[in-house]
């Protein structure tokens, strides 16, 4: 009935189209109310499936939420009469607001191209009505590869759309490269196949198509994997917003970048563009190398110290023959194994020294310098978590397979077993000036009054500190134990922080954990 309405209507209007009705498979409701969520990413190596990184599921809807039901296709000659059969389409049914998607001028990822709109049908049922020109109908019947082969035996550069659709190809030969495995590549694809859209606009005044969901991050990835990779924040509409934010359609964003700023690990865990994921891991998984080999040049030259003069010294013949026993392509990649804790750098130095070639480690030299901490090595040293040190506390580095040096307090708890492998630990010492701050947990019994909570946040942030987290625990009695984690620059700037809080009335007992 309102298939040959409008096929009518366009006759009396001089509009020659081609009216097409459907209705929709039972089976494709069902998915469309489910919400279709992708397939768990298992890696590939266990089959396990990993959630920390999996994209968000499309929501599910209720069946009155599903307006594609029904759908009439109106096909014509050009673009100017699909505006027209709009129109007209419009005058004869009310559309339905928020529900009209222009892809003729922003045309899709893949080049897909058509005019969405839904009216209210006959007895009030929603009706999706797509429009769009021969050309983009045999596009999106065919595909783009064999559209081009339709329409220049698959030469020429092709409109607007087919750049698109290029670009989009392009893209995911880019995340191939960038994939770790054929596994992590097929997820990638399954998430930017066909998302919900979101366009945004560049300062200059270009579009970024997104898929719902996307943040300030993925939009920061979309304009190039450099802006991404240094990018600390983010203006939306001239405000400046978290790069957690998730973008609407119409917002201007503009990315900050800071050359010497690097991708955040914690970002995987919001970001929904399969570009800005394999970005993220791609950059990580050579910085860490990178950063690790660094610090295996510093430890190996440690071990090294008091026999030669520099690495540069070392026998070639003897630096070739341990590589060929391990293995390894490089002296960078021996180098990267130290740094990660996966080889001992007192027992490659034995064997790089003639007359070394026992698996026993060289006595350390009296005269060796520890090794100096600064807290901005990245993710090859880490600090113990069950002891937190600051600079100013005595420290002493535990050697952990795979994960480089974790730093831990020379009387925690845990150091006393490590010291029973020489090998294992080394000294090391803070560096002068450090200009990073560190995490402290702190433990304060206070009086439970109304308030006291906010006189405590007031009190912190006086002495110039960020407070992370902060829980609480009741206990017997009026008075509530409180957690909290802070972040501060030494002890000095921690003996401050402890120095306030015992002056308010209502703190009877404040002490940091260890």
């Amino acid at each position: 009935q309102m298939e040959a309405r409008i096929d009518t209507r366009l006759q009396e209007e001089g509009i020659s189209a081609r009216v097409v009705g459907r209705g929709k498979h039972l089976w494709g409701i069902y998915q469309k109310m489910r919400g279709k969520p992708p397939l768990p990413f298992r890696e590939p190596s266990t089959g396990v499936a990993s959630d920390p990184d999996r994209p968000p599921t499309r929501k599910s809807k209720p069946f009155r939420e599903v307006y594609d039901v029904y759908a009439v296709r109106i096909v014509v000659d050009t673009v100017d009469t699909c505006y027209r059969v709009l129109g007209v389409t419009h005058n004869l049914y009310k559309p339905i607001m928020g529900r009209f998607k222009d892809y003729i001028a922003i045309p899709k990822a893949n080049g897909y191209q058509s005019l969405h709109t839904v009216l209210f049908g006959p007895n009030g049922v929603p009706i999706e009505l797509q429009i769009r020109t021969e050309d983009m109908h045999i596009m999106a019947e065919v595909g783009v590869a064999a559209h081009w082969r339709y329409k220049s035996g698959g030469e020429g550069e092709g409109g607007h759309a087919q750049q698109r659709a290029r670009e989009w190809l392009s893209k995911l030969l880019d995340m191939q490269r960038r994939a770790g495995n054929p596994v992590e590549f097929l997820e990638s694809v399954k998430i930017d196949l066909f998302p919900d859209e979101v366009y945004v606009f560049t300062p200059r005044g270009e579009i970024i198509e997104l898929p719902r969901g996307a943040t300030a991050v993925d939009f920061a990835y979309a304009i190039h994997s450099d802006v991404g990779n240094t990018c600390v924040g983010a203006r939306v509409d001239r405000r400046l917003v978290p790069l957690r934010t998730p973008l609407a359609t119409g917002q201007t964003v503009e990315a900050i970048i800071t050359p010497t700023a690097r991708p955040n690990p914690s970002w995987l865990n919001f970001v929904v563009t399969a570009k800005a994921r394999a970005s993220i891991r791609h950059y990580l998984k050579h910085l860490k190398r990178d950063e690790a080999a660094l610090l295996g040049k510093r430890l190996l030259e440690k071990a090294l110290s008091g026999r030669i003069s520099g690495l540069n010294d070392l026998p070639v013949e003897r630096v070739k023959a341990l590589l060929r026993e391990f293995n390894l392509s490089s002296f960078e990649e021996l180098l990267a194994d130290i740094g990660l804790g996966n080889r001992v750098a007192a027992l490659i130095a034995k064997r790089l020294l003639p007359g070394g070639d026992r698996d026993e480690a060289a006595p350390p030299d009296a005269s060796a310098q520890p090794l100096l901490i600064k807290g901005t090595e990245g993710t090859v040293v880490s600090f113990g978590k069950c002891c937190r040190p600051l600079p100013g506390d005595a420290i002493i580095g535990f050697l952990n397979a795979g994960r480089g040096i974790v730093i831990h307090r020379d009387h925690c708890k845990n150091v006393t077993g490590y010291k029973k492998n020489a090998d294992k630990w080394i000294e090391v010492e803070w560096e002068q000036n450090i200009k990073t701050d560190f995490p402290v947990e702190l433990r304060l019994e206070v009086s439970n009054q109304r308030g006291v909570l906010a006189t405590i946040a007031a009190a912190i942030s006086a002495t110039d500190t960020n407070i992370e987290t902060i829980n609480t625990s009741e206990r017997e009695g009026n008075s509530i134990a409180v957690y909290l984690l802070l972040n501060v620059d030494d002890r000095t700037h921690l003996a401050r922080v402890l120095r306030r809080l015992r002056t308010l009335p209502e703190v009877s007992k404040v002490a940091r954990r260890i």
